[in-house]
């Protein structure tokens, strides 16, 4: 553990929601975009467009290596061993390897037997086809009542030899589960779905949105053929609301696919280079928000006893958006207070929140906290975290759970979701609080 003490003057008070340039004419105005009167730092750009989609990959990575089946290690490891076969699918089809890589990645985690259901007109195989589009648009073979009486004679058990010998009459009448079939047919679907939608990355989103939904997303943004990190990043409850609305409403983490197919293939390309930096990175993200990713342990400092954290450099946080909770309210100065990027991501959020729901304000309930103070507790765990936590870093806060409005509560979790996306913060959700911690890229808020 790192610890550090930084002697520095005493705690400078922020009013939150102040602008950084007050007699300017634009006020920050989170999720608004960029117009005469507002600003956004974190508005979409569409010379950045290659940023916008990292961040998102790198956001998005922590999903992936919390609920890949034994791991993500154990998940790339089998993946890479269909790495030949996708290379030559891909070659013949002209498409991208790494791209139908990490579909199988995120679909089956390299699994050719998965199903989504006991019912096998639903997803199986290696990149969970549903028998309906097999046979209506891939021109695959698919007898469901066949493959059905097949895998229960499968699932039933037996010798080796009979069950390859079981698993190899389904291939032939369920080709969904023929790994080479399966990947073959998900090349055309990504042939048909960019004739319709125009782009590659909106057929790769389409593969768990559906081209129907993608194509009344972009209606209701108002333009077709934009690349998805546009349609994503500049759709909110403000700005392209009935794009943003129609986004949301899908469920199932439909409108972050195409990042999730990012942060697969980003691990998948760091197995290749090192099998043991996917472990080394999986046990950052261990944690219940992976928060240790975006400031590890070995590298972060922690305030090592309450003089330490009385003398370094925080910033206590007061202002029209928030409020401090009673008890934090009567805590000591440096325990109401934040390191600079910790408060730029609180006031954004703040104020994004207040943007949204015209509700104000959110309630903070604990910022920054010693290691020595965490070791006295009787808790023995703060929140999400073992001590010493990420309070003692002085980059995260808690807030309430409890909200003045409904309105509130939905501003909030779609600021979480965006930041994530944006890979400026990890957090996770409490009984009675929201756990937050902010990234290195909080830098760039003002």
């Amino acid at each position: 553990m790192l610890v550090v003490v930084v002697l520095v003057a005493a705690a400078v008070v922020v009013l939150l929601g102040r602008s950084d340039n007050p007699s300017g004419p634009r006020r920050l105005a989170p999720g608004r975009g960029a117009t005469d009167a507002t600003r956004d730092p974190l508005a979409y750009d569409a010379s950045r467009q290659a940023d916008f989609e990292a961040r998102g990959a790198a956001g998005l990575a922590h999903v992936l290596y919390a609920k890949s089946p034994g791991g993500a290690p154990a998940t790339a490891a089998r993946v890479a061993r269909y790495r030949p076969l996708i290379e030559d699918v891909a070659r013949r089809a002209h498409q991208d390897p790494d791209t139908l890589e990490a579909i199988v990645f995120l679909e089956s985690a390299g699994r050719p037997d998965a199903r989504a259901s006991n019912d096998l007109s639903s997803a199986v195989g290696l990149t969970q086809i549903l028998a309906q589009t097999a046979t209506g648009l891939l021109g695959l073979k698919v007898d469901v009542a066949a493959s059905t009486k097949l895998t229960a004679r499968i699932l039933r058990g037996g010798p080796a030899g009979r069950i390859r010998t079981l698993e190899a009459r389904r291939r032939k009448v369920d080709e969904r589960f023929d790994a080479r079939k399966a990947l073959e047919g998900t090349t055309r679907y990504l042939e048909f779905a960019q004739g319709q939608l125009g782009r590659p990355d909106l057929a790769v989103e389409s593969y768990h949105m559906g081209v129907g939904n993608v194509q009344n997303a972009l209606k209701a943004y108002g333009k077709s053929g934009i690349p998805y990190a546009q349609l994503f990043y500049d759709s909110t409850p403000l700005r392209h609301a009935a794009a943003w609305k129609v986004l949301a409403t899908l469920g199932d983490d439909s409108s972050t696919y195409l990042w999730r197919i990012g942060a697969a293939k980003a691990i998948m390309s760091l197995y290749r280079d090192d099998p043991a930096k996917v472990v080394a990175r999986a046990a950052l993200q261990a944690s219940p928000s992976g928060e240790a990713a975006l400031r590890p342990p070995s590298t972060t400092a922690r305030f090592a006893d309450d003089a330490a954290l009385a003398t370094s450099q925080l910033v206590v946080v007061e202002g029209p958006a928030l409020r401090l909770s009673r008890a934090l309210a009567a805590a000591p100065a440096p325990r109401r207070a934040l390191r600079e990027d910790g408060l730029k991501v609180l006031r954004y959020l703040a104020l994004g929140v207040r943007e949204v729901s015209g509700t104000a304000p959110v309630v903070v309930t604990a910022a920054s906290r010693s290691v020595s103070a965490e070791e006295r507790s009787t808790r023995g765990v703060f929140g999400a975290e073992a001590a010493p936590s990420m309070h003692t870093t002085g980059f995260a806060f808690d807030l309430s759970r409890r909200y003045r409005t409904p309105a509130q509560a939905q501003a909030l979790q779609f600021w979480l979701d965006r930041l994530t996306a944006l890979d400026l913060i990890a957090w996770a959700r409490e009984p009675a609080t929201i756990h937050v911690t902010a990234g290195p890229r909080a830098t760039e808020l003002p």
